[in-house]
């Protein structure tokens, strides 16, 4: 155990809860790869498991690529949190995209959040699915002011969130660290791992044809219309692909990978806690975030543990530095944890865009769905359905009408301006946190 680490991780195991604490994925015994395909999903998440779900049960022959095992990615490795919305407020989406746009975009992310909770519904997935929903804390009195403003613009929209002022922050959660925050009921949490294997055994059953360790290394269209997909065991023809790798993706789709940034997000795990400092810490079950560019996301998990996670650093780390980052913020938010140890802690990969928008889209037969920016566990499930209902002659979803910029850089790939981002990022948040003190030390808060 790396020395950075505190004593509340002397029992710790570097793995992800989730991965630890679901049941099985349906076996998938390796076997030659066909000739050709209807369509050839590439990726073995959330996405790639809806779609090719999805695709198989309208009549497709549907071949799944995984490099890795199913699930193996963010699908498994995330906070679980479902929320709906995006980087951009209602207004902003309009004014980027047309106030129609703007309107379809914010719609499609709250029924991605209904998608996800009618799973075990519809589906018989137990994954503890809990709409409890989720709050947006403000790290300083300029971000409250921007939520409570944010409030009042969606409340002309469907009334949905709700504003917390600071007096009344306490019967949502146990700490005085914020200025308030912007509550939005109907969103919740969900044990990612078990809703992965859901997927996964759904698909299987539908005639999915299932390569875990199969990596496609060129996707190649042909004059036929159809497309050439390589892998490492080998080619086979497909009438349709569809790239769902998100945060993973790698030379297979060039194209995408000059426009996607996999950025590192890190998570820490207390034991079960006693229910009685639970119910302290999160009365209400929500999930949680704050505001600050370097962002803390947490929640409570069904069997009652402390899940806490963040960017901690966009310079190359350790998965145990960031660790020791993140216990440090946790205690700085609920210093009633101190003592509590730690069970787990782990990394992945999550991918933002340059406009920190999620974007589907074709180019000829190829389809794909990429770019989750924080919100995958809602929307790529949803999107990944979408998605194959569009291939099969279905309407496009809201988001296949906006475009999808370069990041404005020489890259790919290799992400090698974040450190720089992330300097500036970590200087905004001193800067924030100097007034924040000095508004503290006036009031006396």
């Amino acid at each position: 155990m790396s020395t950075e680490l505190p004593p509340e991780f002397a029992r710790v195991r570097h793995t992800p809860l989730w991965q630890a604490t679901m049941p099985p994925m349906p076996p998938a015994p390796a076997h030659a790869l066909p000739d050709t395909a209807d369509v050839v999903v590439v990726g073995g998440g959330i996405t790639g498991l809806s779609a090719s779900r999805e695709l198989a049960r309208a009549g497709a022959s549907v071949v799944l690529l995984e490099g890795e095992t199913l699930g193996w990615g963010a699908s498994t490795r995330s906070g679980g949190m479902v929320l709906s919305g995006f980087k951009w407020g209602l207004e902003q989406l309009c004014e980027r995209y047309g106030r129609d746009t703007g309107r379809a975009l914010l719609a499609e992310s709250v029924a991605a959040v209904d998608h996800v909770a009618r799973l075990e519904e519809t589906e018989g997935i137990e994954a503890e699915m809990r709409r409890e929903g989720h709050l947006e804390l403000a790290w300083s009195r300029h971000d409250a002011d921007e939520l409570e403003a944010y409030a009042a613009e969606l409340g002309g929209y469907d009334g949905s969130a709700t504003w917390i002022p600071r007096d009344r922050l306490r019967t949502e959660i146990g700490t005085d660290a914020y200025y308030g925050g912007l509550l939005f009921p109907a969103d919740g949490g969900i044990h990612p791992g078990k809703l992965t294997v859901g997927l996964a055994q759904r698909a299987v059953e539908a005639g999915v044809d299932v390569h875990e360790r199969t990596r496609a290394t060129a996707i190649r269209p042909q004059r036929d219309g159809r497309v050439v997909v390589e892998t490492t065991r080998g080619a086979l023809i497909a009438g349709k692909v569809f790239l769902g790798m998100n945060g993973y993706g790698d030379a297979a789709a060039p194209a995408l990978r000059r426009r996607v940034l996999p950025i590192s997000s890190y998570i820490i795990a207390t034991e079960p806690l006693d229910p009685a400092l639970l119910a302290e810490l999160t009365p209400r079950g929500r999930m949680f975030f704050d505001t600050k560019y370097f962002l803390y996301y947490w929640r409570g998990t069904a069997d009652g543990r402390m899940l806490f996670g963040g960017r901690a650093s966009f310079w190359p780390t350790s998965d145990e530095k960031a660790a020791g980052i993140l216990h440090r913020g946790m205690l700085e938010i609920h210093p009633q944890l101190a003592g509590v140890p730690i069970d787990h802690y782990w990394s992945g990969k999550v991918a933002f865009t340059y406009d920190r928008m999620p974007h589907a889209g074709r180019s000829g037969e190829v389809y794909y769905a990429t770019g989750c920016c924080g919100n995958g566990v809602a929307l790529f499930p949803y999107l990944g359905t979408e998605m194959a209902r569009w291939m099969g002659g279905g309407p496009a979803p809201a988001l296949a009408r906006i475009g999808f910029p370069l990041v404005p850089a020489p890259y790919e790939g290799r992400a090698w301006f974040l450190p720089l981002v992330g300097e500036w990022y970590q200087f905004k948040d001193r800067r924030s946190g100097k007034a924040r003190a000095r508004d503290l030390a006036s009031t006396g808060g």
